[in-house]
């Protein structure tokens, strides 16, 4: 059930990791190939990261799981000295569609690079995730759309469940934190059955799949609502895979979700969006090329310190590489720094009294309305 009217269960913590402390709540960019595009780790340092994700799936089709370990491992590798997570591979289930066949074993798959022919299970995605090196490994599990049929969704709950046994049978790396994944989509009872049985388990931490897809904001709300209350005792890391717009972020936190990933932030940079306090801009509007201002005054961003939106608006009528980058630190910035806000509205104990003061910073854009923004612009 939801909390009392006005109550709230958002909460702040530390997640001790072998690279560094990640202040919870937190969001983390998404570094799919290594890099988060267009940015190299110092300017993604200065934005306030403190942990990134990188794609299991990707690096293991390129360039090699093996070939990185080889050359120290994923930090040493992409330069990043800061906690990393990678993710168990298991959401190409869904995002391949035709390009791959799910069975009690594992999923095979084309890549979609080249058409060659993959096999992943829980046994091969820990091997990856400890050869990469990650402060966290998650557990393979079995996605499937929010929308669903209920039989689809309950099939492959359970599959999640054996594979969640699995992954842990086969995860030995002690300097490695492990989460595992409650599925369930939208159905209580099923939502509900999976998160007894995956808080159960020895994991680390606990991610909520299954959400942030073609759900609305109401029924992912109607979900954490069943989620929670079960975990109300629970002190281990609470991750909401795949959300990333302002508003999704601090109703989630307000549900008491701790951790986020997203490529949201950088995806709609590249398509000239900016975030601002209650909204957002298009820079790909002629209105904004005779603009003085900064994208946000006050912001510390490299965007803001330096130039006017009419300049940044120019960069992208002009294709130049700079309006990504300049862009994306900006998106990143404001994310975080909203993080950080909600963070220091929790530890101060007026998160509650604050919650429509931060609503309205965040405007209203959801992640499924940027996304669709943003449709066509790789991850």
């Amino acid at each position: 059930m939801a909390p009392p009217a006005g109550a709230s269960r958002a909460r702040a913590g530390r997640l001790h990791l072998d690279h560094g402390v990640v202040e919870t709540p937190q969001f983390m960019p998404v570094g799919t190939n290594a890099t988060v595009k267009a940015l190299d780790p110092d300017d993604l340092a200065a934005t306030g990261a403190s942990i990134v994700l990188a794609n299991t799936y990707h690096l293991y089709l390129r360039p090699g799981h093996e070939r990185i370990a080889r050359l120290g491992g994923l930090h040493r590798f992409m330069g990043w000295d800061r906690p990393l997570l990678t993710d168990s591979g298991g959401f190409q289930g869904v995002s391949l569609g035709e390009l791959r066949l799910v069975d009690e074993d594992g999923v095979t798959f084309r890549s979609h690079l080249d058409g060659s022919s993959h096999r992943l299970t829980p046994e091969t995605s820990m091997a990856i995730q400890e050869a990469l090196g990650a402060d966290v490994a998650v557990a393979f599990d079995h996605p499937v759309f929010p929308s669903s049929p209920r039989a689809a969704v309950a099939d492959a709950m359970q599959r999640t469940h054996r594979w969640a046994e699995r992954s842990l049978a086969a995860h030995g790396r002690p300097d490695q934190a492990l989460f595992g994944v409650i599925q369930g989509g939208l159905d209580p009872e099923l939502r509900a059955e999976s998160t007894r049985v995956i808080a159960g388990l020895p994991f680390d931490g606990l991610n909520i799949g299954g959400l942030a897809g073609d759900e609305t904001p109401v029924e992912r709300a109607r979900a954490l609502d069943v989620v929670m209350p079960l975990l109300a005792d629970d002190a281990r890391p609470r991750y909401l895979m795949g959300l990333g717009s302002p508003i999704d972020l601090l109703e989630a936190v307000d549900q008491g979700v701790d951790l986020f990933d997203s490529v949201l932030p950088a995806r709609v940079a590249r398509t000239g969006q900016v975030w601002i306090p209650g909204g957002r801009l298009n820079l790909r509007n002629a209105a904004f090329l005779d603009d003085p201002e900064p994208v946000q005054e006050g912001c510390p961003c490299p965007a803001c310190r330096r130039f006017s939106r009419a300049y940044l608006a120019h960069l992208f009528r002009a294709r130049e590489l700079l309006a990504y980058r300049l862009a994306t630190c900006h998106n990143l910035t404001f994310t975080l720094d909203f993080m950080a806000r909600i963070r220091a509205a929790i530890q101060a104990g007026r998160f509650s009294e604050m919650r429509d003061e931060l609503r309205v910073r965040a405007g209203r854009t959801s992640t499924a309305d940027a996304l669709g923004a943003a449709a066509g612009e790789p991850a």
